[in-house]
C-alpha cells in the first residue's frame, strides 16, 4: 500500500505523482508503472536501482550482512536444518513439521531416478565438453519427458515439476561428471541423504565400495544450503523473465543454468581456485598481496569481499567453520590449500583488508572445500546450479501464483540511425 507519493519534475514542469510502496523490510520503491504514459522511461543499466517484482522468499540487507529465507536467518538454517528442509521452506513459506518434512523427503527421494532415455543425451556430447554445457542441455530436454504435465497454470503440476527438478539435478550433475571422466554412471540410492547420495553418485565406482564421510556430507549439505537462493540475482531474474513468457519450468531452469554459467556470476569459486593456482606457493603470497593492494596493478584477489554484502558475507562465517572441519579431517597436503589458508590469515588480520572489508566470502571457502574433497573446478558451477535450482523454481512458482503477471519487456534508450533512405543493392 502506498503511504506517500514521489513527484517527478522535468525542467521545472511537474510530470506526475508516483506512489511510494513499502515492503516489510528493506528499501522503499517508487511505483513508476504509469511513467510511460507521460512519455518517459527510466534508464537503469544492470537494473541496479530497479525493483522488478514483489517477493516474499528471500531478504538481503547487504550493508548489515543480513540474508534470510522466509524470515529465517541463513546461519540458523545452515547450522540447524538440512538442505531439504531449506528447500521445503523456500517452496512453502514455513518450516515443516516432522511429518511434513518426512513426506517431502520421501517425495524427493523417490524422484531421484532419471528416465533411461535421458541418459542417452550425454552420449551426444564430446567427452571434453564442459559439464555446464551438459547440464544446460539435459535440463532443457527434461520437458520432453513430462510433456503431459506442463500446465503452468495448475499449482499441482508446478509442485510436481519443482519436486522433480530438486530430486533429479544431483543425478544429472553427477552424470555430467562421470561422463567427463569416462566412468560409468552411478544410480541413486534411497537410503542415503540428499548430500550423501550426491557424493555417492560422484565418487563411487563398481570396483569398490565408497564410504561417505559424515563431515564431508555435512559440508556438502551446507554448500547446498548456502547457495539455495540469493534474491533477484542475474540467474533468478533470468528464470523469472523466461517464465513470464509462459515457458515450461525445465526451459526456465535451463535458462537459469545458462545465466549462472557466466564467470561474473556462478564462476566465482572456480575463479578463486584459478587465482590460487596463479599464486602457486606460500613463498609468493606476500608478493600477490602487495599486488592486490596496488591500485595500478591489474591483479585482483578473487573470493574476497562481495558486491552485495558491504560489511560481511553471513554465509562465509558458517562456511569458514565447515571448511576447517573438512581440512582437519582429511589432512590433505596440498600447496594450494596452504596458500588459501595463508590468504585467509592476511585478510582477517591485515589493516588494509579490514578497512576495505575485503573479507573471505562464501565462494572462497566453498572453492577450498570442493577442491579438498576431490571435485574438479569444472564442476563448481554445476554444484552451484544444482543448489540454486530450488531458489529458481520457488521464484518461478511465486511469480505464476501472483495475479496480473505480464511478460517481461524492458525498454531501451535508442542511439542508432533514424529515417535512412534505403538504396537497392544494384545501385550501391
Amino acid at each position: 500500500m502506498a503511504e506517500s507519493k514521489a513527484t517527478l519534475s522535468i525542467d521545472g514542469k511537474e510530470i506526475g505523482e508516483f506512489p511510494v510502496l513499502k515492503g516489510t523490510a528493506g528499501t522503499d520503491v517508487i511505483d513508476i508503472r504509469t511513467l510511460g504514459s507521460h512519455g518517459y522511461f527510466t534508464y537503469d543499466p544492470g537494473f541496479l536501482a530497479t525493483g522488478s517484482c514483489e517477493s516474499s522468499i528471500t531478504y538481503i540487507d547487504g550493508g548489515k550482512g543480513v540474508l534470510q529465507h522466509r524470515g529465517y536467518p541463513i546461519d540458523s538454517l545452515a547450522k540447524q536444518a538440512d538442505y531439504l528442509e531449506v528447500c521445503y521452506i523456500l517452496l512453502n513459506g514455513d518450516a515443516p513439521t516432522q511429518s511434513e518434512y518426512e513426506e517431502f523427503q520421501s517425495i524427493i527421494t523417490t524422484h531421484t531416478m532419471v528416465h533411461e532415455k535421458l541418459v542417452h543425451f550425454f552420449h551426444g556430447f564430446l567427452p571434453d565438453a564442459h559439464p555446464m554445457a551438459m547440464l544446460c542441455g539435459v535440463v532443457g530436454a527434461m520437458s520432453s519427458f513430462y510433456h503431459s504435465d506442463l500446465d503452468i497454470t495448475d499449482p499441482a503440476q508446478r509442485k510436481r515439476s519443482a519436486h522433480r527438478l530438486i530430486a533429479k539435478m544431483p543425478t544429472i550433475a553427477a552424470m555430467a561428471y562421470k561422463y567427463s571422466v569416462g566412468q560409468p554412471f552411478v544410480y541413486p540410492r534411497n537410503e542415503l541423504s540428499y548430500a550423501e547420495n550426491f557424493l555417492h553418485m560422484m565418487f563411487s565406482v563398481p570396483a569398490e565400495e565408497y564410504i561417505v564421510s559424515p563431515t564431508v556430507a555435512n559440508a556438502m549439505d551446507r554448500i547446498f544450503t548456502l547457495h539455495a537462493d540469493h534474491e533477484q540475482n542475474a540467474s533468478t531474474s533470468t528464470v523469472r523473465l523466461a517464465g513470464s513468457s509462459g515457458a515450461n519450468p525445465y526451459a526456465c531452469i535451463a535458462a537459469g543454468v545458462a545465466s549462472l554459467w557466466g564467470p561474473a556470476h556462478g564462476g566465482a569459486n572456480e575463479a578463486c581456485l584459478t587465482m590460487l593456482e596463479e599464486i602457486g606457493s606460500l613463498e609468493n603470497v606476500a608478493e600477490y598481496v602487495a599486488k592486490a593492494k596496488d591500485k595500478d596493478d591489474p591483479f585482483r584477489l578473487m573470493g574476497f569481499g562481495h558486491r552485495v554484502y558491504k560489511n560481511f558475507d553471513p554465509r562465509a562465517t558458517v562456511m569458514r567453520e565447515t571448511c576447517h572441519e573438512v581440512l582437519n579431517e582429511l589432512g590433505i597436503s596440498d600447496p594450494l590449500l596452504d596458500v588459501a589458508m595463508a590468504l585467509e590469515k592476511v585478510a582477517l588480520e591485515d589493516p588494509y583488508f579490514i578497512e576495505k572489508k575485503l573479507y573471505p566470502n562464501v565462494d572462497f571457502y566453498s572453492g577450498i572445500i570442493l577442491k579438498a574433497i576431490g571435485i574438479p573446478s569444472s564442476m563448481f558451477t554445476v554444484i552451484f546450479a544444482m543448489s540454486r535450482t530450488v531458489g529458481w523454481i520457488a521464484h518461478w512458482d511465486e511469480m505464476l501464483s501472483q495475479p496480473g503477471q505480464k511478460i517481461g519487456r524492458p525498454r531501451q534508450k535508442y542511439t542508432g540511425e533514424i529515417n535512412r533512405e534505403f538504396v537497392p543493392l544494384n545501385k550501391r
